[in-house]
């Protein structure tokens, strides 16, 4: 995957973390993240090793994974070398052409600017910004935007700035509009549709493309329309879950990163229901956050490859 955001403005994120000199190495080490995939063939693996080793590189993970439906390979490294992100990057375009590579280099653990987008339902919200505070979620959530005011005191809480944006058929274009320039005003690398109750456009699904995490109610069988865990509850469902996956024009059919489930029987209410399908939205949804953050998901056309 290209980097989401310019260049320019990814050197920009990266130099207030890594101090770039005039010399190609620098005497502090830095902790980075590479990604790539590629047309699988004999070589990869000895080339991206031997790029890093010729700029000081020490790899500390490393994983990789050649999909023989796709004929695509994927791998993740993590190394510490005191190279800088221009020395390292330079080199790896060098790669481009010899084995028609997409990279995405990163400092690990570098806190991913998100923007959180929900209508009513907290939960979702309140667990991303109390894991955020609380585990090091290596996200930095710039702003949370809503199409209701209920959420504001909770961002209020987490100290975290908040836009009210209405949305109805007629100001949708404007609504939608307003985002994509909050988008760009925070320079937001991460979109997370916490319970948010509205559809995205195509033309903003194409706009923000690898970049929107959705968490969606899902059921085995699925329920649609309104009050999904009451009509869960009338065809005595035995299983309830949730799936977090990326946004595309085609409604709840993006790729997935993260599914979870929860075993439920004849006893439990409708209240019950929404209690346990909140508490699987929250777990599915930080885990697609957090792997994505760290770079762990690469798309593989309709599929992802997560390297946990």
């Amino acid at each position: 995957m290209r980097p989401i955001v310019s260049a320019g403005r990814r050197s920009a994120l990266l130099s207030d973390l890594v101090s770039h000199t005039a010399s190609p190495l620098s005497t502090a080490e830095t902790h980075w993240v590479l990604t790539l995939s590629c047309p699988d063939r004999p070589g990869i693996v000895h080339a991206v090793a031997g790029l890093l080793a010729e700029h000081g590189g020490n790899i500390t993970e490393s994983q990789q994974f050649g999909d023989p439906l796709s004929g695509l390979f994927f791998m993740r490294v993590q190394v510490t070398s005191a190279a800088t992100y221009d020395a390292l990057a330079a080199a790896l375009t060098h790669l481009e052409a010899e084995f028609d590579l997409q990279w995405s280099l990163d400092v690990a653990g570098r806190p991913v600017r998100t923007l959180v987008l929900g209508s009513t339902a907290a939960h979702c919200l309140n667990d991303l910004a109390f894991r955020q505070r609380s585990e090091k979620l290596p996200i930095d959530i710039v702003s949370v935007v809503s199409n209701h005011t209920v959420l504001e005191p909770l961002a209020q809480f987490y100290g975290i700035p908040f836009h009210h944006v209405p949305v109805t058929p007629a100001t949708k274009a404007d609504a939608e509009a307003r985002l994509l320039a909050l988008v760009d005003e925070l320079d937001v690398e991460l979109v997370v549709l916490a319970r948010y109750m509205q559809i995205l456009s195509d033309d903003l699904c194409r706009r923000l493309e690898g970049r929107v995490i959705n968490i969606h109610h899902s059921f085995l069988p699925s329920f649609k329309g309104a009050r999904p865990y009451a009509q869960a509850h009338d065809r005595g469902v035995k299983l309830i879950g949730a799936t977090a996956h990326y946004v595309t024009g085609d409604l709840d059919e993006g790729p997935i990163i993260e599914q979870d489930v929860e075993r439920v029987d004849h006893t439990r209410s409708v209240d019950d229901l929404v209690a346990l399908g909140q508490d699987v939205e929250r777990r599915a949804l930080a885990r697609a956050v957090r792997w994505h953050a760290e770079h762990r998901v690469l798309l593989d056309g309709h599929r992802t490859i997560v390297f946990r």
